[in-house]
């Protein structure tokens, strides 16, 4: 039976006669739940209609169906909450009788159990299918936490690890890392993983179970759809309460300024020195961001309000009256020029909104000051990148881009133009430091962003960069292809190195996104590659190992490996 995880997933689904899906897929296993589906990504920009789709009751049935793909020479598709961007699970124009059969997993791989609870060492087996914020909260009921988590809650584990999910967190000055925990990506909090995989003994596919220790695993760890995940066991650490203050009162001039000036000033780096976990959500054609400052606190502030619950932010998950009108109209009114006025109307919905909800000073359990996205938020579409660099570089990346920003968003006013009219969001993370889960011989994530470069050992940290528009927005892919530009070049290894964010928009032509041959056949791999280790040849020739059949393929990841 298919459970309310999977219905939650942004799916339609139909059932089917089980004689008629057997005309349809014979020998299809059946035992295994199987319907028709439609796919829609999290902003709605690839869709597709009439999909076979299944829910395995257990992972032995993910095996009995991945075989069955290959004899039928069908493709398979791992699906979990689907809110993503990038055409990593299907492309757009995939066709409602293409041999492409989704496999969901939050319908029934959602088990989860505590391996360890003692926080000096401790471990959680859970499925590829279950929530982050059923994860956290079990994390949570067992005095156990992450350091910092994706701001959604409906994320898939397996969705998650599969494009180096990650939160927002350095180290604060003074701060030490606490046992089971890491400033890094999701992935890098993984002790083992299981996934269907290619077996030569048996001529079959067959669960594998891979430890950090493995050559061919440290691929498995952001696999970017090239895989099938079942269940992984992760290490976690001792919860933390957290306190979560925002502010609206610092000018984007003062936040995002160039390294050097006042020393007094109210910087993003100096936020990270003091709390170590920052956000700034800067709405277009505005001049105060969102600043939202995490710090670690055992016990409340006074002036805190203690949240025993997530999503805290209800003005940001529900969208006010006057935001969903002027979006509306810019959408079906092509009244594009009203971008200005939208990003005012969202600017002066937080300030009102953090004032009304008292959520300007919270503090809780991790989980609760961590989650705060709902699927109810406006749905726009976003690029992104990590730039890596040193911890003392930060604020010159911050100012080079948002000078950058601001200088071409500016010139296409100018012309009449408004290619973006949602935000910039600014987050940092350490990178993936394969000793934080404790393990010997533990490996990399060979394709997280986060994974550090040998030829680069002073970079110890990564500033991600998303700038957020509404979909159909005219001129946007031009603006996305000059920023992303400016980031190739500007920081081509010299201070710092920029790689794409694997969820959202990437390799931009000036009408498309994932389109660049330059982007994903050069700079791409050539991001991944220090000369002194595995490099992107390497994690390809990997998943093939893994995936020699290529069971877990589409037409976008054949371009992007070949």
């Amino acid at each position: 039976m298919l459970t309310a995880a999977s219905l939650a997933a942004g799916t339609q689904l139909v059932p089917v006669d089980r004689a008629a899906a057997a005309a349809a897929l014979p020998g299809f296993p059946e035992d295994v739940d199987i319907y028709r589906s439609a796919y829609r990504n999290w902003v709605g920009d690839i869709t597709a209609d009439g999909l076979w789709a299944c829910a395995p009751a257990d992972a032995d049935q993910v095996v009995a169906v991945v075989n069955w793909a290959w004899k039928q020479g069908w493709t398979v598709r791992a699906r979990g909450s689907s809110h993503g961007w990038s055409p990593l699970t299907i492309p757009q124009g995939t066709a409602s009788g293409a041999p492409v059969l989704l496999v969901d997993t939050a319908a029934h791989l959602t088990d989860v159990s505590l391996e360890s609870a003692d926080p000096a060492a401790a471990a959680v087996r859970a499925g590829a299918g279950i929530t982050l914020e059923a994860l956290l909260g079990h994390l949570e009921d067992h005095g156990l936490g992450l350091t910092a988590a994706p701001a959604p809650g409906d994320l898939t584990l397996g969705g998650a690890l599969a494009i180096d999910a990650h939160g927002t967190a350095v180290p604060a000055d003074g701060e030490s890392r606490l046992p089971g925990h890491t400033y890094g990506s999701l992935s890098n909090l993984v002790l083992s993983i299981t996934a269907v995989v290619w077996d030569d003994d048996s001529g079959a596919y067959g669960l594998h179970t891979y430890g950090r220790d493995d050559a061919d695993g440290a691929a498995l760890l952001t696999h970017l759809g090239r895989a099938l995940v079942t269940e992984v066991v992760l290490r976690v650490g001792a919860n933390t309460n957290l306190r979560c203050v925002s502010r609206t009162d610092i000018p984007a001039a003062e936040l995002f300024a160039a390294p050097g000036g006042d020393s007094d000033a109210r910087t993003f780096a100096s936020f990270l020195d003091e709390a170590g976990r920052a956000e700034a959500i800067w709405f277009a054609f505005t001049e105060f961001p969102w600043l939202k400052v995490w710090s670690v606190a055992p016990s409340r502030p006074l002036t805190s309000r203690r949240v025993t619950s997530p999503y805290n932010y209800p003005f940001s998950d529900n969208i006010p009256t006057l935001v969903a009108d002027l979006a509306g109209r810019m959408v079906s009114d092509a009244a594009w020029y009203l971008a200005p006025v939208l990003g005012n109307a969202q600017l002066d919905a937080a300030v009102l909104g953090l004032t009304t909800t008292l959520s300007a000073d919270i503090w809780g359990p991790s989980k609760n000051t961590l989650l705060y996205i709902r699927p109810t938020t406006l749905r726009v579409t976003a690029n992104g990148y990590a730039v890596l660099t040193s911890r003392s570089e930060v604020q010159r990346v911050v100012a080079e881009f948002t000078a950058f920003f601001r200088e071409r968003l500016a010139a296409y006013a100018l012309t009449g133009r408004y290619p973006v009219n949602g935000q910039v969001e600014i987050r940092t993370t350490g990178l993936d430091d394969p000793s934080d889960v404790a393990s010997a011989g533990t490996r990399a994530p060979l394709l997280s962003a986060l994974r550090p470069r040998a030829d680069h050992p002073e970079w110890d940290t990564a500033v991600w960069l998303d700038v957020l528009t509404l979909p159909g927005t005219p001129h946007a892919e031009e603006f996305y292809r000059e920023l992303e530009q400016f980031l190739l070049t500007t920081y081509d290894g010299g201070h710092a190195l920029a790689r794409v964010e694997w969820s959202k928009g990437w390799a931009y032509t000036e009408e498309d996104a994932w389109s660049d041959p330059e982007v994903l056949g050069t700079a791409v791999p050539a991001s991944f590659d220090d000369g002194a280790g595995p490099d992107w040849a390497a994690a390809a020739a990997a998943l093939d190992r893994l995936d020699p059949h290529r069971v877990y393929d589409n037409a976008f990841l054949k371009r992007l490996f070949p």
